[in-house]
C-alpha cells in the first residue's frame, strides 16, 4: 500500500475538524444550559497571554486547507483577521474548511511534495518543501490549536471526553 501526502494529512484535517465543529455544538449546548453568553466561551483564554477559543476554532481552518492554500500559492502568512463572535460564525469556518478539503483532489494534492512553500511573518521567511510545511508546521499547529481549544472549553466547565475531541475515528470496514 502506497501512502500518499494526501492521506497523511487530508483525512486527519477532516476528522479533527468535524469534531471540532461538534465541539462548538457542546459550547452551545452549554451556554443556553447555564444561561451564559456565547461570548463567555468565544472570548474563554487558558491564560492571559493566550488567544481565546475563538482564535483557536479559526486557526485550525487556517492551519488545514489555509495551510494547503499556502502550498498551492508557495506562502503561507498566518491569518490575522477577526474570528467570529458567534457560533454560527465559528460553524461556518469550520464547515466551509471541510467542504474545501472534500474538494481536494488526491492526485493533485499529492503533486504538492516537493513545492517551494515559504512561511512568511514580519521579516521571518522559512523555506519548506510542501509536504515539509504541511507535516511538520501547518499540522503540528493545526492539532495544537484544536487540543486548545477542547482544553478551553474543558476549563470552563463544559462536559467532554477524549471521544469528543478525537470525532469518528476512520476504521476497517
Amino acid at each position: 500500500m502506497t501512502f500518499s501526502l494526501y492521506d497523511a494529512v487530508v483525512p486527519s484535517n477532516l476528522q479533527i475538524l468535524r469534531s471540532v465543529d461538534a465541539l462548538v455544538d457542546k459550547a452551545a449546548a452549554f451556554c443556553s444550559e447555564h444561561g451564559r453568553a456565547e461570548a463567555d466561551l468565544i472570548d474563554a483564554r487558558l491564560a492571559p497571554d493566550m488567544l481565546p477559543f475563538g482564535y483557536q476554532v479559526k486557526s485550525c481552518a487556517a492551519h488545514s486547507i489555509g495551510g494547503i492554500e499556502g502550498v498551492r500559492a508557495g506562502t503561507f502568512s498566518p491569518d490575522r483577521s477577526a474570528w467570529p463572535t458567534d457560533f454560527a460564525g465559528l460553524h461556518a469556518i469550520l464547515q466551509t474548511a471541510v467542504a474545501s478539503l472534500t474538494a481536494i483532489d488526491r492526485a493533485a494534492f499529492d503533486t504538492l511534495v516537493d513545492s517551494d512553500t515559504h512561511f512568511a511573518f514580519g521579516e521571518t521567511r522559512m523555506p519548506f518543501t510542501g509536504a515539509n510545511f504541511l507535516l511538520s508546521f501547518s499540522q503540528p499547529n493545526f492539532y495544537f490549536h484544536a487540543s486548545i481549544a477542547y482544553a478551553i472549553l474543558r476549563a470552563e466547565g463544559v462536559k467532554l471526553g477524549k471521544r469528543d475531541f478525537l470525532g469518528m475515528p476512520r476504521m476497517k470496514a
